[in-house]
């Protein structure tokens, strides 16, 4: 445990940040597992409703620093992708 007060907020502030990278980290794999869930099944128009959600969540991510922009753009670029080999 740190002695400083300084390192002592730094462990807090590290740990609330933790917290909720993990939740918005997660957040963000439920959907696209939902979307890839709809993909498999055939179910364009579920799979749509998924694939808006899931490129927000990518989004928000990306804005929160969680991916780098340019993983954020591969990730929906290959959500499309399948979106449109549903057909």
């Amino acid at each position: 445990m740190p002695n400083i007060k300084s390192a002592k907020k730094r462990v807090l502030v590290s740990e609330a940040r933790n917290a909720r990278n993990k939740a918005n980290r997660s957040a963000l794999k439920t959907a696209i597992k939902k979307f890839e869930a709809a993909a498999v099944e055939g179910n364009r128009t579920e799979a749509e409703g998924a694939y808006k959600v899931a490129v927000k969540s990518i989004d928000k991510a990306a804005a929160k620093g969680l991916l780098h922009k340019n993983n954020a753009a591969h990730k929906k670029s290959a959500l499309t992708l399948k979106l449109n080999n549903i057909g």
